[in-house]
């Protein structure tokens, strides 16, 4: 999941056990619904998350301690929704939204004992395996329905996932589709080029209906993480007798206990409930408040100051994705850190190499050594925006060593020049040219300077080269870019490395657009990622993982790590339960509600 630092990702697989996944437990500020101190140290506890059965996702849901009925939310946001289509869903803010507007097969519910579990949301479980995790079988609940009423039935599930294949969808997650056709990269689009929408379909051997409440996925390979892939928000019910194809990015049906009143894209949003879902067959979302009023291009600055004083509106106001601004972060804490919660979210910061560009492992590692995380994190708040990283693994996922670091990023936060030059000096490499991208906000433009300062001394010859925040990622994602060096903030999909280094290093997904930032094409990062994905028990996938990731940074090094995202959010005094999810890598929005 890519992250624009506040517009993330996407936010976590190692062919896991039918049982259990592996999680963060819930950071402070919440702890598990009702208890709102807030603004402690983000936790990065892992404990197991169960697949849950039938009775664990029956609803209605566990109630919020202290929650009342009633009221409007006010909510700052900064950016606008691109999407609205669950298939194009793939960053942060818009997976928020999703969570109020649409429902999936699973989801992952966060208990008020910080528990994390994956329930059925739309079925009446989690799934039911089969043939070693290669078949799995979902049955819909009773009373499931879209907002016009019309129910929900295998047939909009057997659509929802047939139209991922058409060419208009293309920002979505794809890991399911790939699962299907048995094909890494875009070649899964083989399978059905066309979507639905020219009359073939899905033969039965991958995907079949039988009855209007059964859903069987059928696999090539054993898929035991598939509860996990299919709660996010990218798998969401679309209506097969509604779906107006790219116009539903802009109009969707809503399945979840809200829905869309109205919608001026980059200025305002209104969210309503909805009256055709049934907190019966809900077992992790509420409908507490009457609605929800948002307004768009609110600045971290703005946001912050307005919940921090705390008057008029934004008594009842909060933000389901700005955070506290670095600057205001001391006073936030000293004056109202009980309307605070703090966590880490799932991101980490890394600087992409260009490896078409950047050939000479010995180059690469001196700009590892080189790199100063610390003068990089200032600008987003220093420790209150991130912890600094000397790994490329998450501290929310299973096999994190927070003493990993190889190329001391830890032990020398402003970089190790003297340590670099060595390695270019051996290279012959000596004034070698880099040119650094990064993007044009205030951010990155002083972080930017402090990078270049920092390379400069260590030989290096840098040209920074300001782009657009908006197509950022575009343009770096171009596999014949012009640049050498650029930072990518990358969040694991579920609670896995398989949904971190596969998309990053393999170098079967180098192509236009995708992941693989570096472009780094390793024989022995392939054959071994092949390999891990075998693994049916989650610790040792994890720990296998984690050792892949040891020769991706040491011995090939295509990134240096930066750091883990961390962030804090405030909410007006008259807002109840929050709860920081590290699942959402945010405030809970399903469980917020007006206390008078």
């Amino acid at each position: 999941m890519r992250s624009h630092r506040t517009r993330g990702p996407r936010a976590v697989a190692a062919a896991l056990t039918a049982g259990a996944l592996l999680l963060g437990g819930c950071s402070a500020g919440g702890g598990g619904g009702g208890d709102e101190r807030g603004g402690d140290e983000p936790a990065a506890q892992r404990s197991a998350i169960e697949f849950a059965d039938a009775e664990a996702s029956t609803g209605p849901a566990e109630d919020v301690p202290g929650a009342r009925e009633g009221g409007t939310l006010r909510v700052y946001q900064r950016d606008s929704y691109a999407h609205l289509d669950p298939a194009q869903i793939y960053v942060q803010d818009e997976m928020t939204l999703a969570h109020l507007i649409h429902r999936k097969l699973t989801h992952v519910k966060l208990d008020n004992d910080g528990t994390y579990s994956v329930v059925g949301d739309l079925a009446t479980d989690s799934g039911r395996p089969s043939d070693g995790g290669r078949t799995w079988t979902y049955t819909l609940k009773d009373g499931i329905r879209f907002e016009d009423g019309s129910p929900i039935t295998s047939e909009d599930i057997r659509h929802t996932f047939e139209r991922l294949f058409a060419p208009f969808v293309t920002q979505g997650p794809t890991y399911v589709q790939q699962w299907m056709a048995n094909k890494t990269g875009a070649a899964y689009r083989e399978l059905l080029p066309d979507g639905p929408y020219e009359g073939e379909h899905l033969p039965d051997s991958v995907l079949e209906t039988p009855d209007e409440k059964t859903i069987v996925f059928r696999f090539a390979e054993p898929r035991n993480d598939l509860p996990y892939a299919l709660a996010m928000s990218g798998y969401a019910v679309v209506s097969a007798e509604k779906d107006t194809r790219q116009k539903y990015d802009k109009d969707p049906l809503a399945s979840g206990p809200y829905r869309i009143d109205s919608f001026k894209p980059g200025k305002s949003m209104k969210l309503v409930r909805n009256p055709e879902w049934d907190p019966k067959t809900d077992a992790a979302r509420h409908q507490y408040v009457d609605g929800f009023d948002i307004t768009f291009n609110h600045q971290y600055e703005d946001s912050t100051k307005r919940l921090l004083n705390d008057s008029g509106e934004a008594r009842t106001a909060v933000s389901f994705n700005n955070a506290v601004d670095a600057g205001s972060h001391q006073r936030v804490m000293r004056e109202a850190r009980d309307r605070t919660v703090s966590g880490y979210q799932v991101f980490v910061a890394q600087l992409a190499i260009n490896t078409r560009h950047v050939e000479d492992v010995r180059v690469r590692r001196a700009i590892a050594y080189a790199f100063p995380s610390k003068p990089y994190l200032a600008p987003y708040g220093g420790p209150s925006g991130g912890e600094l990283a000397g790994g490329l693994i998450s501290p929310l996922l299973p096999g994190y060593r927070k003493d990993y670091d190889p190329f001391g990023k830890l032990k020398k936060p402003g970089g190790d020049p003297v340590r670099a030059r060595e390695l270019l000096e051996e290279a012959g490499k000596v004034g070698t040219k880099l040119t650094f991208a990064y993007r044009n906000n205030d951010e990155e433009q002083k972080a930017s300077i402090a990078v270049a300062d920092a390379l400069e001394k260590a030989g290096f010859d840098v040209q920074r080269k300001e782009l657009p925040t908006d197509t950022y990622y575009d343009l770096i994602g171009d596999v014949d870019n012009d640049y050498d060096i650029y930072v990518n903030n990358w969040g694991h999909d579920w609670s896995s490395a398989s949904t971190v280094i596969p998309p990053l290093y393999d170098g079967r997904e180098v192509q236009d657009g995708a992941a693989n930032y570096s472009h780094v094409d390793d024989p022995e990062i392939n054959s071994r990622i092949d390999e891990i994905r075998k693994i049916a028990d989650p610790e040792k996938a994890a720990a296998e993982w984690f050792e892949l990731s040891e020769y991706i940074l040491e011995e090939v090094t295509p990134a240096v790590p930066i750091y883990y995202f961390k962030q804090t959010q405030i909410a007006g005094s008259q807002v109840g339960g929050l709860v920081y999810n590290n699942d959402m890598s945010n405030l809970d929005v399903t469980k917020l509600y007006v206390k008078r």
